[in-house]
Order: structure tokens, then C-alpha cells, then sequence
């Protein structure tokens, strides 16, 4: 009678390397999703640093830029060197609104996407539309005498004439007035000056100076649309020597 074979008994040794390789592999997977996980939260972290001290994302939503910034425009506000150098003549300042400039905003958003847009905007990923936020030009700093006009129809800085052609767009006389910006005022004016409801039309509150400590950035870069990608220099006329021997402070 046969005897039936009998079946060889797996190598032990085997057996243990498979099993070897095998917790390897979840362990290298472990480590990748580990890895990766830590250098989000760095990312983010790095981004939410730099939203808060260093560099802000806006949007545009309005026109009283134009022709300098348009309507949907994205633009990088530089939060540390108004930090470092204070608010200058001739900047272009992001600012909260000091009240009244702005009509009521509902800015609620539902659901997921909501939650994530305004995750995405906290920490800098998305432009900021708070629905709080203004963008002109600084005219006057504290202590500055701001007229309008000259003969020639020009915004008259502590006695100098402001040949603003090369950024404004149509007259600038909508508004009369003469004021001496307060202590620690900025008087504001958008480079759209007929549709621009800026500094002119607030003399009634504080001769219509908006608080330096409302500034929360200058514009330097516009960042979209490509096709419009450029830097924000101060004009050369805030410049003039004249302008701050005429400053009450002598700034």
C-alpha cells in the first residue's frame, strides 16, 4: 500500500521575512504620512505667520483705484513695512474702515466650502474680502496741510501743487476744502476721484483723517491677473523736499 507524501513544512525562516517586510512597509507608510502631515502643518504655519506680520493677500472689489488698481485685481499688502516705517506720503494703504465709510457687508458663508474659504483666507492662501476693508492712496500724514485746488486744479500739499497726471484718473476738484491732517491721521484719497467716496467726504468726522492705526499694509505687488502683475512705487511728487519742510512736525 502507498503511504501518501507528506507536505514539506514551510521554512521558518521565510515566513519571518515576509513578516519582517511586511511591518516595514507599514511603518515606511506610517512615516511618509507622518512626514507629509508635519510639513503641512509647517506650511501653514510659515503662511499664517506671514499673513499676520509680514505680507497680506486682498482683493479688489471697487473701482476708486482705477486706473492704478482695478475692480478684481489681487493684490499683496506689505503688513511689516508699515510696521518698520510707519505710514508715508504717496502709498497706497489697505486700511480697516474707521466707521461710515462702508455700508453694512454680509460676509456669512455656509457649508463646507464657506468654512474652507475662510480657513484658506486666515491663514493668507485666499485674498482677504472682509467686507472692512478700504484701499486709496495717502495724501496727508499728520500734521499736513491738504487744499483743494490751485488755479490749475491740483490737491495743494503743505503750499506744494500735486501733479498727480500720471495716476489719477479724471479731476480732482469734486470736494473743496482745507484741512491740517490731526496726530495720528492719515487723509486718504482714491486715484478714481470721481468715484471715490474717500477723506473728501468725511471732514465731518476728524476733517476726514482716517487713525494710522487703522493702516494694516501698503500695496506693492498686484499678483493678478498675470497680465497685470507690477509693483506700487511712491510717485516721485511726494518726494519734493518742499512737502516736508511744510509739515507742522517736520516729517
Amino acid at each position: 500500500m502507498a503511504i501518501p507524501a507528506r507536505e514539506a513544512p514551510e521554512n521558518s525562516s521565510n515566513v519571518e521575512s515576509s513578516s519582517a517586510a511586511t511591518k516595514k512597509r507599514g511603518n515606511s507608510f506610517l512615516r511618509s504620512v507622518l512626514e507629509f502631515v508635519i510639513i503641512i502643518v509647517i506650511a501653514l504655519g510659515i503662511a499664517t505667520f506671514m499673513r499676520a506680520f509680514l505680507i497680506q493677500p486682498f482683493y479688489v472689489p471697487s473701482g476708486s483705484m482705477e486706473q492704478t488698481l482695478q475692480i478684481n485685481d489681487r493684490v499683496v499688502a506689505s503688513k511689516i513695512t508699515t510696521s518698520i516705517s510707519g505710514v508715508n506720503r504717496g502709498e497706497i494703504m489697505v486700511f480697516k474702515d474707521p466707521g461710515g465709510w462702508l455700508p453694512e457687508f454680509d460676509n456669512s458663508k455656509e457649508g463646507l466650502s464657506g468654512a474652507l474659504s475662510q480657513a484658506l483666507t486666515f491663514i493668507g492662501l485666499l485674498p482677504s474680502d472682509s467686507g472692512d476693508d478700504l484701499v486709496k492712496r495717502v495724501i496727508g500724514i499728520e500734521g499736513d496741510r491738504v487744499a483743494c485746488c490751485n488755479e490749475a486744479g491740483q490737491i495743494v500739499l503743505n503750499g506744494v501743487g500735486l501733479d498727480e497726471s500720471a495716476y489719477i484718473n479724471g479731476p480732482t476738484d469734486q470736494v473743496l476744502f482745507d484741512v491740517t491732517v490731526p496726530k495720528g491721521g492719515m487723509f486718504m484719497m482714491g486715484d478714481n476721484r470721481g468715484n471715490s467716496a474717500d477723506s473728501r467726504f468725511h471732514l465731518d468726522q476728524n476733517d476726514g483723517a482716517v487713525p494710522t492705526n487703522n493702516a494694516v499694509g501698503r500695496v506693492v505687488l498686484v499678483v493678478w491677473p498675470f497680465d497685470r502683475l507690477s509693483t506700487e512705487p511712491i510717485p516721485e511728487i511726494f518726494g519734493n523736499p518742499a512737502i516736508a519742510a511744510g509739515n507742522a512736525y517736520g516729517k
